[in-house]
């Protein structure tokens, strides 16, 4: 079996925390070498940090993810500063910027509940200072954009960035604008979301990305494969939201490969040298 690589999930989430040691079970059954965690709050950090202390294929990452810039503290930007200092190589995400929490959601979106919907200009700044840290220290980041694509690409532009590179997981943005973003230094993960049949317009930006770009992930327990292309299932929350089981991701490999034509041993080790590349150890002192 090829070796299998999930660029981002969230593993800490508490929606998983019920199946949590099942879930471990069946991760530990797959040729899985490396799995990002991205942390998205100071209220998560920790978790994400023992998560990565426990298993082994655990790579953990740390970050203030758009969604939360309204109720960080005072004191994030020092506490994110101290837990990467005791991770040197850890990547910085997962953060971003997000129109579609102000604009479209629901008021009553659970994943919202609680959050203070922090304003764009508020989003940026906080993404600014953190890509910021990154490119000081070449710490890959995982960005998150949805309903942005403007004010990131003019972010993108102006300032200094990872010469290592950057992800835009779950990219949704269109196949020229990814074409100036490689530029950048960006690269791009598949997700078995986009695998629905209402998601053609994303599998044919995939099928047209570079190779030497391309990432898999589950960004488990969130974007739920379609009906038939799961290996595993979750039982959904009490409001119907179905789960997105981690161990689907060698389902996601398959359907990525399809979509590319090639064969899914091919691709696995195209991701495998791109995962490495972005997430793996530098020589430089950090």
């Amino acid at each position: 079996m090829y070796p299998l690589y999930d660029a981002h999930n969230h593993l800490q989430d508490a929606w998983l925390a019920p199946y949590r040691a099942a879930v471990f079970a069946e991760l530990g059954k797959l040729p899985l070498r490396s799995a990002v965690v991205n942390g998205t709050a100071e209220n998560d950090w920790a978790e994400v940090e023992g998560l990565g202390v426990t298993h082994a294929f655990v790579q953990p990452s740390f970050g203030l993810h758009p969604w939360h810039v309204g109720n960080a503290s005072a004191l994030w930007r020092d506490r994110l500063t101290e837990i990467l200092q005791r991770h040197p190589t850890a990547p910085i995400g997962e953060i971003g910027v997000d129109r579609w929490m102000l604009d479209r959601a629901r008021p009553d979106d659970l994943r919202l509940k609680g959050l203070v919907r922090a304003p764009l200009a508020a989003q940026i700044e906080a993404l600014r200072w953190q890509l910021a840290l990154a490119a000081r220290e070449d710490r890959a980041a995982t960005l998150h954009c949805l309903d942005a694509w403007g004010p990131l690409t003019e972010l993108l532009r102006a300032m200094p960035l990872p010469a290592r590179g950057f992800l835009l997981h779950a990219y949704g943005g269109s196949a020229e604008l990814a074409r100036e973003l490689a530029r950048y230094g960006a690269y791009f993960s598949f997700s078995g979301y986009f695998l629905g049949d209402r998601q053609r317009a994303r599998q044919a930006v995939f099928e047209t990305l570079p190779l030497d770009r391309l990432l898999v992930e589950t960004d488990a327990p969130a974007m739920p494969l379609t009906d038939g292309k799961r290996e595993f299932e979750l039982p959904p929350l009490p409001d119907g939201t179905a789960l997105n089981h981690p161990a689907n991701l060698r389902a996601v490999y398959l359907g990525l490969a399809s979509i590319r034509k090639m064969p899914v041993e091919e691709l696995a080790a195209i991701v495998a040298a791109n995962f490495q590349r972005l997430f793996g150890p530098t020589g430089r002192a950090r």
